[in-house]
């Protein structure tokens, strides 16, 4: 069987013999055959044994991601079809997506101030919201 690669940019893939995918039945509905064919695969990938920069390491496991357990371990389960191979290839369409998050870059924050008219404007609704309330004060009789 010849060894793959995951590609996911043109500097960053994956060799095949890094993920793991392990076969487990599925949850759900499916009749007799659920009970039958495991279906569901649960896809392993170690991401500090991995072959990835360290930078890209570092920011994957910067994520806030329930996928990643504590052990820097990506755990991914798909189950969405009835196939063995398309819920592989899903799993696999997942983990680059997850990575392929991971390196994008946040802009950064430039801040800002608002505009004269702005403040303008926000103060002159602040005073018709006030008189508004006032109108609807009791009216008291000052004999």
């Amino acid at each position: 069987m010849k060894s793959r690669v995951l590609h996911i940019s043109s500097e960053v893939s994956i060799p095949d013999n890094e993920i793991r995918f392990e076969a487990i039945r599925a949850q759900g509905a499916g009749g007799q055959n659920v009970n039958k064919v495991s279906t569901a695969i649960h896809l392993r990938f170690d991401v500090q044994a991995s072959s990835l920069p360290d930078e890209v390491k570092e920011k994957i496991l910067a994520l806030s991601d329930k996928r990643i357990s504590k052990d820097d371990i990506i755990v991914i389960k798909a189950q969405k079809f009835r196939s063995q191979e398309k819920n592989r290839e899903d799993a696999l369409n997942r983990l680059k997506a997850l990575i392929l998050k991971s390196m994008v870059k946040q802009k950064k924050r430039r801040s800002t101030r608002p505009s004269g008219s702005a403040k303008k404007k926000r103060l002159d609704k602040k005073t018709r919201h006030g008189k508004l309330k006032q109108l609807r004060q009791k009216v008291t009789k000052d004999d």
